[in-house]
C-alpha cells in the first residue's frame, strides 16, 4: 500500500487547497445555517470524491492498469493526456487572472449560500468534488495511480480512503475551526476567504502546472522502463 499511497498524496493535497471548495464553505460557516451546512458541506464532499475514485478504480482495475509490476501503457497514456491537461488548465488561470486594481470573480452560487439548505450544501459539495474539471482530472490520476501498483483490493480502498482523508482537509480545516472556536473563529476564516479569493488564480495555476509535468514525467518514465 505504501507504493500507492506515494503515488497519491500531492495529488490530495492539491484537491485540498483548491481555493473555491474552501472559500464556499468559509462562507457558509458565515452564515445562520452554518452548524448544519458546514458538516453536510464536508459529507457531500466526501460523498463525492468517494464515489468517483471508487467508480475509477474500479474501471482501473478491471482494465489491468497493472503489467508485470509497471503501469500498463494505456495508464501511461492516460498520464500523458492528464498531465498535459493540468499544464492547459493551469495556463488558463494564469490568462484567466485579475489584473491589478480587479476584483477575482467567484462563482454566481456564492451571492446565494445565506439561502442554502443542508441538502443543498451537500449538493454543491457533491458537484465541486466530482464533477469539477479541475478535481475530477485529479481523482481520474489518483484512481489510475493506485490501480498501477497492482495492490490488494483492500490495500486499493485504503489507499483511496487515504487520498479522500488528505483531499477533505482544505475544507474540513474550516469547519473543525468553527466548531472548535465558535466566534473567536470569524476574523480568521474572513482573512482565509479574502486571501484565498485573491490569490486563487495564482495558486491554481503553479498547482495545476507543477501537477501536470509530474504526470507527463511519470507517463516518460513508464513509457521508458
Amino acid at each position: 500500500m505504501g507504493e500507492a499511497v506515494g503515488q497519491i498524496l500531492a495529488l490530495a493535497v492539491v484537491v485540498a487547497i483548491s481555493p473555491i471548495p474552501i472559500i464556499g464553505v468559509v462562507l457558509m460557516l458565515s452564515t445562520p445555517h452554518a452548524r448544519s451546512n458546514g458538516p453536510a458541506f464536508l459529507l457531500g464532499w466526501i460523498a463525492g470524491l468517494s464515489t468517483a475514485g471508487a467508480a475509477i478504480l474500479l474501471l482501473s482495475s478491471g482494465a489491468d492498469a497493472s503489467s508485470g509490476g509497471s503501469p500498463a501503457d494505456w495508464v501511461n497514456g492516460l498520464k500523458l493526456v492528464l498531465g498535459v491537461l493540468a499544464v492547459a488548465m493551469g495556463l488558463k488561470q494564469w490568462r484567466e487572472r485579475p489584473r491589478a486594481g480587479e476584483e477575482p470573480q467567484m462563482p454566481g452560487w456564492m451571492d446565494s449560500v445565506d439561502h442554502f439548505t443542508p441538502a443543498k450544501a451537500a449538493g454543491f459539495a457533491v458537484v465541486l468534488s466530482a464533477a469539477n474539471p479541475k478535481n475530477l482530472l485529479l481523482v481520474v490520476a489518483a484512481a489510475a495511480a493506485i490501480a498501477q501498483t497492482g495492490a490488494s483490493t483492500g490495500s486499493e480502498i485504503a489507499a483511496l480512503a487515504i487520498f479522500v482523508a488528505v483531499a477533505t482537509l482544505g475544507p474540513g480545516i474550516p469547519v473543525a475551526m468553527y466548531f472548535a472556536l465558535g466566534e473567536r473563529s470569524k476574523a480568521m476564516l474572513d482573512n482565509l476567504r479574502g486571501w484565498m479569493a485573491t490569490h486563487s488564480n495564482a495558486i491554481m495555476t503553479v498547482l495545476l502546472i507543477v501537477i501536470g509535468a509530474k504526470l507527463i514525467g511519470d507517463a516518460i518514465s513508464g513509457y521508458a522502463a
